[in-house]
């Protein structure tokens, strides 16, 4: 099988041939990763021989940032506006972080909600996503469209977190017209990457913190729920074989259900800290499948590399033959995570035998 048939064939629970890897690392590791290869130049993804890639981020109708400069006043020179009309401030102790300004934070009416311009995604402007797709499944690799801040995520960014949780318990028709306006531009994105032939549809919003959820399941089943599944469904329609991943961090157990009924196939990351994964199988194993699990604020920087082989190990082992499970760090690495625990993670890959 390519990387791209084994990959898929696990996550559909129909055996596989190979343990495949996956992992994203901060700039100071890539760097890391360069030195010790030799490789200036080197690509870590091609280096480890990952099976998939993303196709890049959809092009805006309009492209002009200025367009929002009106909701933000004066701008630092380490501050930047993204396609939504989000503000990013890098500081000097942020690294690859950044402190954010939501452009309708001081919205006090629904018609100046309204009035945001929002970006469009036509599939006439992004006709070169399905041109990528088809080179990418030609080299044998899967093809993600990637949208990680689907709902939740992408409407606190442009209201701000707590304006849109005093909107969703006390301004309703402040709440709707942000989530709507959020749901149809997610809606559009997401067709265009289904249109265009994509593998895998990436979804997220972080629902979770360390220890709980981040909201009510009451306030989530009513706001945030029922978009998604609407997003999703509309998706399916078109590709029914297209495998739905989402992610959240942190503790999300209580939302589990909300997303197996919503339509996702692939849930990401069961951060170890919070969530064992041999719990979250036993329950939901037989409805859905699992990427990530391998704790990076434990195991991959603090453990040894035999920890790190046997926690790989073990949760491959839940799982078993069939698949299920697409085993990787649940997060970003960053900088303290040593060399040797990331090759610890590629071997243990490498070195499991099916069955």
């Amino acid at each position: 099988m390519t990387e791209r048939e084994n990959l898929l064939h696990l996550l559909r629970k129909e055996g596989y041939e190979k343990i495949p890897v996956e992992f994203s690392l901060c700039p100071s590791l890539v760097e890391r990763f360069r030195k010790e290869t030799g490789n200036p130049d080197g690509d870590y993804m091609e280096y480890f021989g990952m099976p998939w890639r993303h196709v890049g981020g959809l092009i805006p109708e309009d492209e002009e940032i200025s367009r929002f400069l009106p909701y933000h006043g004066e701008i630092n020179d380490h501050t930047t506006i993204d396609e939504w009309g989000v503000g990013h401030e890098s500081t000097p102790t942020s690294m690859h972080m950044t402190k954010m300004h939501h452009p309708l934070e001081n919205a006090e009416s629904v018609e100046e909600i309204q009035a945001y311009p929002i970006p469009i995604y036509t599939e006439k402007k992004n006709g070169w996503v399905k041109e990528k797709v088809t080179k990418l499944q030609k080299r044998g690799l899967a093809a993600v469209g990637n949208m990680q801040c689907t709902i939740w995520e992408t409407s606190w960014y442009i209201r701000g977190m707590e304006n849109l949780m005093m909107d969703m318990l006390c301004e309703e028709e402040m709440a709707n017209a942000v989530f709507d306006m959020v749901e149809k531009m997610s809606t559009d994105r997401a067709m265009i990457y289904a249109n265009a032939g994509v593998d895998i549809l990436f979804l997220g919003d972080d629902i979770g913190m360390q220890h709980s959820i981040m909201m009510s399941e009451e306030l989530y089943k009513k706001w945030i729920y029922p978009r998604l599944k609407r997003l999703i469904c509309k998706v399916k329609e078109v590709r029914p074989d297209l495998l739905v991943f989402y992610h959240s961090c942190g503790y999300v157990e209580p939302f589990i259900p909300y997303l197996i009924d919503a339509g996702i196939d692939v849930l990401n990351p069961i951060q170890a800290e919070c969530m064992k994964f041999e719990e979250i199988y036993k329950k939901y194993g037989d409805k859905i499948s699992f990427h990530g699990t391998i704790g990076t604020q434990t195991v991959m920087p603090f453990g040894t590399p035999q920890e790190v082989k046997e926690n790989v190990k073990g949760n491959l082992d839940i799982v078993g033959s069939k698949g299920g499970l697409f085993v990787a760090p649940t997060h970003l690495l960053e900088p303290e995570v040593p060399w040797e625990n990331i090759l610890a993670y590629v071997e243990a890959c490498r070195e499991y035998k099916n069955g």
